[in-house]
């Protein structure tokens, strides 16, 4: 069975000035209906993680979830809610990626999946700490769910502390495989890439 996959929009794009920061534009699409067109040909399923009023995404055709876990925890939270939806739908591993990451790669889910550890992210070379890691990129076996949920409720925010201790493998990407967007001179950046 094809994993199925969460965007991860829940969180306050404080840099940005809040709002969603899925919904800026990039060339003629939104950053989230970039984000789904590269995912959905990977992937079975795909649910959206946000919080707040969750109809102001009826129009993308998802299903929306919201975190369980309150006070804006942070990405954990949102791979929590995929993969409480994903135990849901009967699917056994789940993958996350950013919604304002609209170029990541095209074989991502393949690659994370040629492994089988119970957490898989994906990281980017880096020339001072030899590797990246991408934490919301990831694969994640839906049964850690509950481990998860006891360990966000037990304070932890930081996605590498839980993975480290779940055994995680990092996969290694092409360095500008990730590039976020935070700012706006990131957003005038990837209209420059587009192009």
């Amino acid at each position: 069975m094809t994993d199925c996959a969460v965007i991860l929009a829940g969180g306050q794009a404080n840099r940005m000035g809040g709002g969603d920061k899925g919904r800026l534009v990039l060339g003629n699409q939104s950053l989230i209906e970039r984000v789904i067109d590269r995912i959905s040909p990977q992937v079975g399923p795909v649910v959206l993680n946000a919080n707040g009023d969750l109809s102001r995404f009826d129009d993308l055709g998802l299903p929306v979830v919201a975190d369980s876990i309150g006070d804006f925890p942070g990405p954990l939270a949102g791979v929590l809610a995929g993969m409480d939806w994903a135990a849901e739908q009967g699917y056994e591993w789940l993958i996350s990626v950013a919604a304002d990451t609209p170029f990541f790669p095209l074989d991502l889910a393949e690659r994370l999946a040629e492994h089988d550890t119970p957490v898989v992210l994906a990281a980017t070379p880096d020339p001072k700490r030899g590797r990246l890691p991408q934490p919301t990129f990831g694969r994640w076996r839906v049964a850690l769910r509950h481990d998860l949920r006891a360990a966000l409720n037990d304070g932890v925010r930081k996605i590498r502390q839980w993975t480290q201790s779940q055994g995680e493998t990092l996969v290694i990407f092409d360095e500008g495989d990730f590039f976020n967007i935070n700012t706006p001179e990131d957003l005038a950046w990837a209209e420059r890439h587009l192009k």
